[in-house]
């Protein structure tokens, strides 16, 4: 039985008390996941487990740099922005090792702005596979390049010339880690402490660059490990003088950062829904047609997932990205990775994701398109054997090349719109197409280069 407001509000106070926390850090992750929050005194916490909080609705209504959306509805001068309602998730609750006295929670907007909450939109997404009979489990990988910088650092060399942790190419290499062992124990050591833990982490190919899997678990509860292993894992390396960014690929010299999100259903009874040993690579019917829906929405739900300007110059050809909507059995080409695991952990590996992602909503994308496809019976290509960069696709395969042009493919779509809602898909695209237009202000090094002189 769920605890009512009273005892849980009980219970919650015999806790902080117990620890000799007064603070509260309360936080709700915005559409482009970045945690925005706010320290709350003991009492102001507690009262707000049963009557909720207020928290202004600008969060969703601006951008990663702060700057208000022009092109929204949902908020903006016209609505003055008001408070919009956050409910607290006792179950979120975090310790921070570096803040002792204080205990993390995390919020979820209720209310009119819960429409376009990511993580009310992912909630949403399960509860449509729970009414067809599944449990989903996932969990996410991250490759992250790490700097000896600091923020101002950073700014005053204009993100040039920037000295990486270390240097070369040392993928999976034991003298790196080794050689850091310090700094590895204490990343472990925050998955540890603050819930999200880490099933393997080592180097990746580029200098400076790790790669951490993080345990899986149920999907909503994965997203929240995801979101708050990003935010502080950032500010862990920020803390010791270090830098780490989750661009899709900072540097055209380096491969980019993938985020890949692993994914498999469950069956009520607790069997893996995806794993049949008659059929084809262990292939259930239920898991291909999951395949074949997440395979046919690609295209049209791709902002959701590669959500920022950056996440289309990972999107080449040769550099561990896929170029196209395409799935393959082992195959790391493939935008659609099946795993063989067997009854227990069965899976499909969403690689079109890079380490930019937002959890919620890239998840909610994954797996929504997944669950439209077993209620569609969609039948997926062949599988791609061998290298799918060599291949010809025919266009409604074929990936958008900008992130403009996702979010028109997006905002068009009927089946986004069935599966998230129409404020839902309307606020996310248009905020993609803000970002595109914010993109478009600015002077590159490369028109500068190719331009200031000959032309």
């Amino acid at each position: 039985m769920t605890p009512g407001p009273i005892e849980q509000q009980t219970e919650l106070r015999n806790f902080l008390t117990a620890h000799g926390i007064e603070h509260v850090k309360l936080g709700v992750f915005d559409g482009d996941a970045i945690l925005r929050g706010k320290y709350l005194s003991r009492d102001k916490f507690l009262s707000a487990l049963d009557k909720e909080l207020g928290f202004c609705d600008v969060v969703l209504g601006w951008d990663s740099n702060d700057q208000l959306y022009d092109n929204t509805s949902f908020t903006g001068w016209h609505t003055a922005y008001p408070d919009a309602s956050v409910r607290v998730l006792p179950a979120t609750r975090r310790t921070i090792p570096f803040e002792p006295k204080t205990a993390l929670f995390l919020g979820e907007f209720t209310g009119r702005a819960e429409a376009v909450c990511p993580r009310a939109t992912l909630r949403r997404v399960l509860a449509r596979a729970e009414g067809l009979g599944f449990a989903v489990s996932a969990a996410a990988e991250f490759e992250f390049f790490v700097f000896e910088e600091t923020p101002h650092s950073l700014r005053e060399k204009g993100y040039r010339g920037l000295r990486t942790l270390s240097p070369g190419a040392f993928g999976y290499s034991v003298l790196r880690s080794s050689v850091h062992s310090d700094l590895y124990d204490e990343i472990l050591g925050l998955g540890q402490a603050m819930r999200f833990p880490i099933e393997g982490l080592h180097t990746e190919t580029g200098p400076g660059v790790l790669e951490a899997a993080l345990t899986y678990c149920e999907a909503l509860e994965a997203a929240d490990r995801a979101a708050l292993f990003k935010t502080f894992l950032k500010v862990l390396m920020q803390r010791r003088g270090l830098m780490a960014t989750f661009m899709a690929k900072w540097s055209n010299s380096v491969p980019g950062q993938s985020g890949h999100l692993h994914i498999s259903l469950r069956r009520s009874s607790g069997e893996s829904a995806f794993h049949d040993a008659t059929q084809p690579h262990d292939m259930s019917d239920t898991m291909r047609w999951f395949i074949g829906g997440q395979q046919a929405l690609m295209p049209e739900l791709l902002a959701m997932v590669a959500c920022t300007v950056n996440s289309y110059s990972r999107l080449v050809p040769g550099y561990w990205a896929p170029t196209a909507a395409s799935w393959g059995v082992e195959n790391r080409t493939t935008a659609l990775r099946v795993i063989r695991g067997g009854s227990s952990s069965q899976r499909v590996e969403y690689r079109v994701a890079a380490a930019d992602i937002n959890p919620y909503i890239a998840l909610a994308a994954a797996i929504g398109s997944g669950l439209w496809g077993i209620e569609q019976r969609i039948e997926p290509d062949a599988p791609i054997q061998g290298n799918a960069y060599d291949l010809d696709y025919p266009p409604y395969r074929r990936l958008p090349a900008t992130l403009y042009e996702a979010a028109e493919r997006l905002a068009a779509s009927a089946a986004a719109r069935a599966l998230f809602g129409d404020a839902f898909v309307e606020h996310h695209a248009a905020t993609r197409q803000w970002e595109e237009r914010e993109f478009r202000k600015a002077i590159t090094d490369w028109e500068l280069a190719r331009y200031f002189e000959i032309i």
